[in-house]
């Protein structure tokens, strides 16, 4: 079987996306090796240790993103999803930030998942946005969004 040229593999998973999800499997991995004692303390010096990880942009938009979730949004838990910083209420990831420089693209995402709390009356709303510097507007916005996810 030959590789698929859009991946470079046969299986259909870019070599990103392969990273990723042996990431994901190591986490899980992980939390379940974990006592409930510090284990949130722990999962937050991960998000801490990944977000120190990254390259200096990047590194700057995660470092403001973590800061605006933890105070606007206490009751999620910074925990890594898929190898970046994401932040959960009750296990369920509710909101995350994808480091584009590790991921090979252009631009940053900070996204929501199904759990996050954005639906409104018109049927439609943006889950992700794609972030390569945060603005006073765009910490605003994003304030926004975090205490919507969580309302």
């Amino acid at each position: 079987m030959s590789a698929n040229p859009r991946t470079n593999s046969t299986d259909g998973f870019s070599t990103q996306e392969r990273a990723a999800i042996k990431e994901r499997a190591a986490e899980l991995k992980k939390e379940a090796n974990r006592g409930r004692g510090n284990k949130a303390a722990a999962e937050e010096l991960d998000v801490l240790s990944k977000i120190a990880e990254m390259e200096a942009p990047d590194r700057a938009v995660a470092e403001r993103i973590h800061a605006i979730v933890t105070t606007n949004a206490p009751q999620l838990s910074p925990k890594l999803w898929y190898g970046q910083p994401a932040y959960a209420r009750k296990g369920k990831v509710v909101c995350f930030f994808r480091s584009g420089h590790v991921d090979k693209e252009r631009y940053s995402t900070f996204g929501f998942t199904t759990a996050a709390n954005l639906d409104d009356d018109s049927g439609l709303w943006p889950t992700s946005y794609a972030v390569t510097e945060l603005s006073d507007k765009a910490e605003e916005a994003i304030t926004t969004l975090v205490k919507k996810a969580v309302s």
